[in-house]
């Protein structure tokens, strides 16, 4: 599957997608000084921002022609900061891929391969007028 065009705000964040399939998304983000939180490890904003930005890749590659996406509900859970400098690695897998609705769940791990957070977000399918 050609890899789809990414809006502004994926290259502004620095997102590199690895791999983009209808079943798995892998893409990594360099975790640098812009992307930080006071306690200096990345921003849970930026980290959800990496995640909902996959999940739209993914709701994207099982649509059929003239639909869009836009995110409906997202959930996320933190279990390890990003140290600056690290790689986040983040891999995007659909759960459910319905007529109005395409549920994924990413997970997003450090170069250590210690779990930082699970997403899991709803993505809603519109027709392309909606």
């Amino acid at each position: 599957m050609p890899v789809p065009d990414q809006p502004p705000f994926a290259e502004f964040l620095g997102i590199k997608l690895v791999s983009v399939t209808a079943d798995r998304i892998e893409a990594e983000l360099v975790v640098r000084e812009e992307l930080k939180n006071r306690s200096g490890v990345m921003h849970g904003g930026a980290l959800m921002a990496f995640a909902d930005s996959l999940g739209g890749t993914a709701a994207h590659a099982n649509m059929r022609p003239g639909q869009r996406t836009t995110t409906l509900e997202s959930k996320t859970n933190f279990f390890a900061g990003i140290p600056i400098g690290d790689i986040a690695h983040a891999e995007t897998i659909p759960l459910h891929r319905g007529r109005s609705t395409i549920v994924v769940q990413t997970r997003i791990t450090r170069n250590d391969g210690r779990l930082a957070a699970i997403v899991t977000q709803t993505q809603m399918v519109l027709k392309g007028d909606e």
